[in-house]
């Protein structure tokens, strides 16, 4: 028997002001990006700020646009998520539609002091790339690599890193590789100009990926007790994509590392487990005019433990999953990112490691759209589109950092919170909150594993939700509207297989209680 708890809204959100709740809202979850220093295009650091922008916070927050979070949460639940709860989103809503009122702004929180903007600000090591000008005559997609010696004498192992482009506006993506081979030295003595040309790879067979960057990515931590391994001597290879368009502007990217000298950490890999080689029915070739989707599949040799996952395609994708099937049948959805954004990639920690025993089988999916109707489309009209590099081909890759799997590695917690911190311990005031203040009702679902159909029954009528049904692919399967009371839903045309099930309000709104179910 499964219980969902879905919480209902409070008849104190029509009374939000910016004091008691909004503040709290905006600095807990906002102002790190949109402060002065921030990446965001503008502040919120202020009633005044807040006031002027009600109407575009409304929207994108009543959208799920902001905090940006691309994954589906009802899939599975990832480390450190960014997200605001139904009630946050209610109060922000409400709050702008009474015209935003201030509420007594001497009881409003302090807002936040941002000294750096930086994850991490206190490296161990901190490495300045050279400043390096896109060729005037490039006319076309730029690669270089920036040999970066560590200057290390002894073994040691990266536990976090972050990499600051210093150039947004041009830096596509960044790679960053440790090496001690010396080919890329002998490249780069090779190479007149700052670093050396390195289109396709950094031209060393012997080199190890420990992180990278794309657009919307934040600093890499590894879990607790594992670390990627950092050789005496090595030398960070730093491969940079400058999209064509860049030419003549300058960047100088910057890489902060946070190490440990610890030699009883485990080791970890970062590797694309699913990628092109794996694909399973064709290569990846888009046709204009076409929308295509694309299968790959990866059985793991070893019993590992992977960490967390990092999916990437460029303009064309419009979605993207990846799951995985255990030898016993055991299905363990890793991410579902519905609406694919080029400029919101990221790299996402699990909330606890993921044994994957020898003989399972990883599976990606993602769907491209080459035609007019897709306005991410860098082709008008639309033309053939194939695998490549550069930012007008196609990719399919999903990153994901393995290391051997040690007996309860599924134990360790990466993240267990159910939602961000909030800014100095703010509260909302005369709010519903958690345990006693919030009112919910408890469904019981059953039978699970069920054959020809599930029973939904809840304790109190007060309530309507919106059941939905979706499969790992992320499709909806089955919508039971206007719930309340007891209802059977029934089964039989659904395939045998793992399903998920979650609870939405009567307005549409995500409740964060996704189940599993098991169709006979």
């Amino acid at each position: 028997m499964l219980t969902l708890i879905a919480s209902t809204q409070s008849n104190a959100q029509e009374d939000a002001t910016w004091s008691g709740q909004i503040a709290c809202i905006i600095y807990s979850h906002c102002s790190t990006c949109h402060n002065d220093g921030g990446i965001a295009p503008f502040s919120l650091m202020s009633y005044e700020d807040a006031q002027a922008s009600r109407f575009a916070i409304q929207h994108v927050v009543t959208n799920r646009i902001m905090p940006p979070w691309p994954p589906d949460p009802s899939y599975n639940r990832l480390a450190h998520e960014r997200l605001l709860s139904d009630e946050e989103v209610s109060l922000i809503d409400e709050w702008v539609k009474a015209d935003a009122p201030a509420g007594d702004l001497a009881n409003a929180p302090q807002a936040p002091i941002f000294e750096t903007n930086l994850e991490i600000s206190q490296p161990d090591m901190e490495l300045n790339l050279p400043i390096f000008t896109v060729p005037q005559d490039a006319g076309e997609d730029v690669y270089r690599c920036f040999v970066i010696p560590t200057d290390e004498d002894e073994d040691r192992f990266i536990t976090g890193m972050e990499i600051i482009p210093g150039n947004r506006n041009i830096v596509h993506h960044v790679l960053v590789y440790q090496d001690t081979t010396g080919v890329p030295e002998a490249l780069d003595a090779a190479d007149p100009g700052v670093g050396y040309t390195c289109f396709g790879g950094i031209g060393s067979d012997g080199a190890r990926l420990v992180s990278g960057w794309v657009p919307g990515g934040t600093a890499y931590f590894t879990p607790p007790r594992m670390g990627v391994f950092l050789p005496a001597g090595a030398n960070l290879i730093v491969q940079i994509h400058y999209p064509e368009g860049s030419e003549g502007q300058v960047d100088s990217t910057k890489i902060n590392l946070q190490l440990s000298d610890d030699m009883g950490l485990r080791r970890m890999e970062n590797l694309p487990l699913l990628n092109h080689i794996t694909s399973i029915d064709r290569w990846l070739i888009i046709p204009a005019n076409t929308q295509q989707t694309f299968y790959q599949e990866f059985t793991v040799p070893f019993n590992l433990s992977i960490t967390g996952i990092a999916p990437h395609a460029h303009l064309l994708c419009t979605s993207m999953t990846a799951f995985a099937v255990r030898p016993n049948g055991d299905t363990i959805p890793l991410i579902h990112i519905p609406k694919w954004d080029f400029e919101w990639q990221g790299f996402y920690n699990f909330r606890n490691p993921i044994r994957l025993p020898f003989g399972t089988r990883l599976h990606g999916i993602a769907t491209y759209d080459n035609t007019a109707e897709n306005p991410n489309n860098p082709n008008d009209p639309p033309q053939l589109v194939t695998l490549g590099e550069a930012t007008t081909d196609e990719m399919m890759l999903f990153f994901t950092p393995v290391t051997f799997y040690f007996a309860g590695d599924e134990n360790i917690v990466i993240d267990d919170s159910e939602h961000p911190d909030h800014h100095d311990d703010c509260q909302l005031q005369g709010t519903t909150s958690s345990d006693d203040q919030k009112r919910s009702e408890s469904l019981k679902i059953y039978p699970n594993p069920f054959a020809h159909s599930i029973t939904v029954e809840s304790e109190s009528t007060s309530e309507s939700f919106i059941l939905v049904i979706s499969d790992l692919f992320g499709h909806e399967v089955a919508r039971l509207e206007g719930f309340q009371g007891l209802r059977k839903i029934q089964t039989s045309d659904l395939f045998p297989g793992l399903y998920i099930l979650n609870v939405l309000d009567r307005h549409g709104n995500y409740i964060r209680s996704s189940r599993k179910l098991v169709k006979l």
